[in-house]
């Protein structure tokens, strides 16, 4: 297996570690508003991710970075062509950690509404047009001979992208409502619980849907095992959720989420970017990557800090392990204080 290979193997560990554990990020964002009714409900909804949040996020931002080096051809033509979906993630992102900054500077109901809203917004786009993105990217894009991508916005949304926004925004927000049914105490426990068994109700047929659909329209033979594995964890999650497992209903909706991603790059390889215009356009693994002795410097790089990298954000999730629940944060007044968490509230390591 050659370098290029391999990078391409990394960058989908990256993107699939990104999915999972963003992913439920972006679902406690998206429940905000339905789940957390009174402030400490929300107060305890955003301390539940507080101190990881901001860590999740530097799995893109690697994956990014790591496209960039080992694969410019395909950065530059991914980037320009995918242009307004792509600011509009970033506009998003940026709102959504400006939001958990500032909720809680000022006591006022109408200052945490706005924020609340930024919280939500900051969390479904980008929950809904990674998979648009995504979708785009393993059905094959006009790339011409010059490695130019002419495609618009309306040209993006098509069925079968639109279709996988749909799975992955609802997949997020299962994602997210069984990590708060693993991380809170009641009554928000009791009411993630609630909110993972309706959002199956979208969340099982269209996840089955998208990953029947890549699989007859893009799979290839060795990646059925891994749909299927995709869908089983996905019914599983919720039947375990339903049970009150939420350890292992969290353990089953990550492994469907990862299985899902694997998937999709799977059924992409050898190709990074196909082209509609003509097969033989396509950026592939080999055409589009970096010179090897780039590859190399990358791989050390990558040997000597990605295992600290990992170990941090491990200690951070054992360190931050515990139930939030509204008697450790409710005698905390809402104005000053909060940090990262954005919430009012003492960061959430001590309390859980």
């Amino acid at each position: 297996m050659d370098l290029a290979t391999i990078w391409f193997i990394a960058i989908a560990v990256l993107w699939t570690g990104y999915f999972i554990l963003e992913g439920f990020d972006f679902g406690v964002g998206v429940l905000l508003p339905f789940i957390g009714r009174k402030n400490v409900d929300r107060r305890v909804m955003i301390n539940a991710i507080g101190p990881v949040w901001d860590g999740n996020e530097v799995w893109v931002i690697t994956a990014g970075g790591a496209m960039f080096a080992a694969f410019p051809a395909w950065y530059a033509t991914l980037f320009s062509g995918f242009y307004l979906p792509l600011l509009l993630i970033l506009l998003a992102l940026i709102a959504r950690g400006v939001a958990f900054e500032y909720r809680a500077k000022v006591d006022t109901d109408r200052w945490r509404a706005g924020w609340d809203k930024a919280i939500f917004w900051g969390s479904a786009v980008p929950a809904f047009l990674w998979g648009v993105a995504f979708a785009n990217i393993v059905r094959g894009v006009p790339v011409d001979a010059d490695q130019i991508l002419a495609a618009g916005l309306l040209h993006l949304l098509n069925p079968y992208a639109l279709l996988g926004g749909v799975t992955t925004l609802s997949l997020f927000a299962l994602h997210g409502a069984v990590f708060l049914s693993l991380k809170t105490g009641d009554p928000v426990r009791s009411a993630a619980r609630r909110a993972a068994v309706r959002i199956s109700a979208v969340a099982l047929p269209a996840g089955a849907a998208f990953l029947v659909w890549t699989q007859l329209a893009h799979g290839k033979a060795w990646t059925w095992p891994v749909a299927a594995i995709a869908a089983g964890a996905l019914v599983l999650g919720v039947l375990l959720a339903l049970r009150g497992r939420e350890g292992l209903s969290f353990t089953a909706t990550a492994v469907s989420i990862g299985a899902a991603s694997v998937l999709l790059f799977g059924s992409l390889f050898p190709d990074v970017l196909p082209s509609t215009i003509d097969p033989a356009y396509s950026l592939t693994v080999q055409n589009a990557s970096s010179a090897p002795y780039t590859l190399t410097v990358m791989s050390w790089v990558a040997v000597v800090f990605l295992p600290v990298v990992l170990g941090y954000q491990a200690w951070t999730y054992w360190v931050f392990r515990k139930r939030v629940t509204r008697e450790q944060i409710e005698p905390v007044p809402a104005y000053g204080g909060g940090g990262g968490t954005g919430s009012g509230t003492a960061p959430a390591a001590p309390t859980g």
